[in-house]
């Protein structure tokens, strides 16, 4: 089993995962790393989950299109979009204290009744 080691707020917080686990889906089911991981939308647009990935980054799949579109320039710093990713491997990851602002945001979708 994975273990996660996740930096934030000046504490280090540390458990073990199943494999191909998503930490943003599990935070939300209030399991570990729950309440201490920061998130959002858990779907790539808020950039909330942005973490730097201190070790194990090796062992992730190369950045998607919402990473690259939302983390631009911060992807060669480490960041990654923790809700994009699905763990295989032990993870050492940091949140800083203030969340990113995304680079880039999809076109707001008008709602129901509205021109």
């Amino acid at each position: 089993m994975p273990t996660i080691v996740l930096h934030r707020g000046g504490h280090v917080f540390e458990g073990e995962v199943k494999e191909n686990t998503n930490l943003v889906v599990r935070a939300g089911i209030k399991q570990f790393p729950y309440p201490n991981l920061r998130y959002g939308c858990g779907m790539g647009k808020c950039a909330k989950c942005a973490s730097r990935i201190l070790k194990g980054g090796e062992h992730l799949t190369p950045p998607n299109w919402k990473e690259r579109e939302r983390l631009g320039p911060k992807l060669e710093d480490g960041y990654r979009l923790i809700c994009q990713l699905w763990v295989n491997q032990d993870l050492e990851l940091a949140q800083d204290d203030q969340p990113l602002q995304p680079l880039a945001s999809s076109p707001a979708v008008p709602s129901a009744g509205t021109t």
